[in-house]
């Protein structure tokens, strides 16, 4: 397992945290997602299969910039 935070933007409120949490949810080997939109972060629990680059897609998909 590995932890990883992914700096985002366009988080503005809780829904939007929803927004990110349920996109990337719903990728297989991810076992726990917090966003915060107050300090633009999403922390992911996942399987050392997953890349970081579908995290990255997953959170782009549902609307949001995944910062370098």
């Amino acid at each position: 397992m590995q932890r990883t935070t992914i700096s985002v933007s366009g988080m503005a409120c809780d829904g939007c945290e929803q927004n990110v949490e349920t996109a990337v949810e719903t990728l297989d080997g991810v076992n726990r997602v917090e966003a915060d939109h107050t300090a633009d972060t999403v922390e992911v629990v996942r399987a050392d299969d997953v890349a970081d680059d579908d995290l990255h897609a997953a959170i782009e998909r549902a609307g949001y910039d995944v910062s370098a």
